[in-house]
């Protein structure tokens, strides 16, 4: 097998680049491992997923057309209405 022979310069420019592209990939990594960024990550994360869940939230409630679901609306009210109706008779019965 005939093997290519490079010169030395091509060589050194070969290495050269090697060189700035694993200094890159270790500032990247750098980068991405400092605990500011992954705090960033983790609030930007956060707040995407509490933002689509806002989002699905409203959709329960609204129709398509964007009027409010007055069935699903009265059904939470009514929830809420006779948990606090529950907590309070539960309290009355515990108090004597």
């Amino acid at each position: 097998m005939a093997q290519a022979t490079r010169s030395k310069e091509q060589l050194q420019a070969d290495i050269a680049a090697a060189r700035e592209r694993l200094a890159s990939n270790i500032e990247g990594l750098i980068t991405q491992a400092h605990p500011k960024a992954v705090v960033a990550r983790g609030v930007h994360d956060a707040k995407d997923f509490a933002v689509s869940e806002v989002q699905a939230a409203k959709a329960a409630f609204v129709d398509l057309d964007g009027t409010p679901n007055l069935v699903r609306i009265g059904a939470l009210a009514a929830a809420v209405v006779g948990s606090i109706a529950l907590l309070v008779v539960i309290r009355s019965i515990t108090r004597g």
